[in-house]
């Protein structure tokens, strides 16, 4: 059985969230796809992440109806910091003997180098799914001579273009704009019945 893992901060999750995962699920072959909610993570610490009940919430409505999307509490059920590499061990952990395939963007290949111990990561992962966006330009060689093994673990995905963002729909509830389209119907059925983002100044 093949594991994905699917890491973000999900505030709020859109349609183009769904739109990737799926894609991913269906070029990687993939029979559990893992929705990791990140608590906090270090490079949006300044950013102002919504509450950890309410993005628990909008991800169970938004994948409710596929199912072979599963939240995984994994990150957020132990103290930080939380690397990629612990992610991995402790999803290698709950599922023995299966495949684990971690997906990250192409700006996050380019910038493996300078993960938390990157190596040791690239061993963890059977794979390392790769989403790739029509004008991404990655050098795997020279990654290789940085990274040796990268190469043999890296699957790439081929993915639309998608100019859509959480902080963009975030923004546009908080001035009362047009959001109803980014968002899954229940996803959006809750922003609304809750009150959520819009009082928040982001």
């Amino acid at each position: 059985m093949r594991i994905g893992i699917y890491g973000g901060t999900f505030d709020p999750p859109h349609l183009g969230h769904l739109i990737l995962a799926d894609e991913a699920r269906n070029q990687l072959k993939i029979d559990r796809l893992l929705w990791v909610l990140a608590a906090l993570p270090p490079h949006k610490q300044q950013q102002g992440v919504s509450p950890l009940s309410q993005r628990l919430e909008l991800v169970r409505a938004a994948i409710a109806s596929e199912p072979c999307f599963e939240l995984s509490t994994v990150d957020i059920d132990r103290p930080g910091p939380h690397y990629a590499l612990d992610t991995v061990r402790i999803i290698s952990e709950q599922f023995p003997g299966e495949e684990i395939i971690n997906i990250i963007g192409g700006d996050s290949l380019r910038d493996l180098p300078n993960w938390h111990m990157p190596q040791q990561l690239i061993r963890a992962c059977t794979w390392i799914g790769v989403m790739r966006r029509p004008d991404d330009n990655i050098n795997l060689s020279a990654l290789e001579k940085t990274l040796p093994g990268i190469s043999a673990k890296a699957l790439f995905l081929d993915i639309p273009r998608l100019e859509i963002s959480s902080s963009q729909i975030r923004l546009r509830i908080a001035e009362g704009r047009p959001f109803r389209y980014y968002l899954p119907v229940p996803v959006f059925d809750l922003v609304v019945q809750r009150g959520y983002y819009r009082a928040q100044e982001r």
